[in-house]
């Protein structure tokens, strides 16, 4: 959802920045700076939030919270503990952004250039369409039913006993509720999480470069096919459905 069909990224920061202002910590990141905290969730945001103020570089915040494997779930704890981050504090905040985001999810956020209409003409097509977002639950519904309204058959976000992305749950989970095996999905978004969890899905991953993280980063991160509209975005969804039915 966010960085991929939404532009939530101002919200967000309003958000994060209300969050951390009535904790009394920093509370003045921008708008791109809150771009790179986001991707693993709200709790994972907050983290390198505190973290960024207590010293942490910005090319670094990859290092907190980006896969769940075990060793990095222990570096990440190391880093967390070298820039004084305490977990009592985290929780803190993201008790006071959640029902404050959900609350202000769609002051400032819409969707990007062509979404609706290219979701709209894929479904004409015949396909299914599904959500699957480390944001809370509760925001990913209103904001799909809001904004997208019909345009989803499914809509996941973060909720107790699921495991947030990169782990494949919400995905399975999305192509179980669909009736899609993996054969017949392909996966789009916008971060390294997103490639992550396409990988563990089994799905093929398509890339835009609109989103939070850009065309540079992806690159980087060695993404397999990076598209830079919703038009391309639908003429590759599309050209993956066809070569798997073929």
């Amino acid at each position: 959802m966010d960085g991929t069909i939404l532009n939530t990224a101002e919200d967000l920061t309003d958000a994060l920045n209300w969050a951390l202002d009535a904790s009394e910590r920093r509370a003045d990141y921008t708008v791109d700076q809150v771009r790179q905290f986001f991707g693993s969730g709200a709790h994972v945001a907050i983290e390198r939030a505190l973290a960024v103020e207590n010293g942490m570089e910005m090319e670094d915040l990859e290092e907190i919270g980006a896969t769940d494997s075990d060793s990095a779930k222990v570096w990440s704890a190391q880093l967390l503990a070298r820039y004084d981050v305490r977990e009592s504090e985290v929780n803190h905040i993201q008790e006071l952004f959640t029902p404050y985001y959900a609350e202000h999810c769609d002051i400032k956020t819409g969707p990007y250039p062509g979404i609706p209409e290219a979701i709209r003409d894929l479904r004409k097509a015949g396909l299914k369409t599904a959500v699957v977002s480390n944001k809370p639950d509760v925001a990913v519904q209103k904001l799909a039913a809001d904004i997208f309204p019909g345009l989803f058959d499914v809509s996941i976000g973060e909720m107790p006993g699921v495991r947030r992305k990169p782990a494949p749950d919400m995905t399975l989970r999305a192509l179980a509720l669909l009736g899609v095996n993996r054969e017949g999905a392909v996966y789009i978004g916008d971060s390294e999480v997103d490639m992550m969890t396409a990988a563990n899905a089994g799905l093929p991953c398509i890339s835009v470069s609109w989103g939070f993280r850009g065309r540079r980063f992806l690159e980087e991160h060695k993404a397999s096919c990076i598209v830079d509209s919703a038009a391309e975005m639908a003429e590759e969804i599309v050209r993956h459905g066809y070569e798997i039915k073929e």
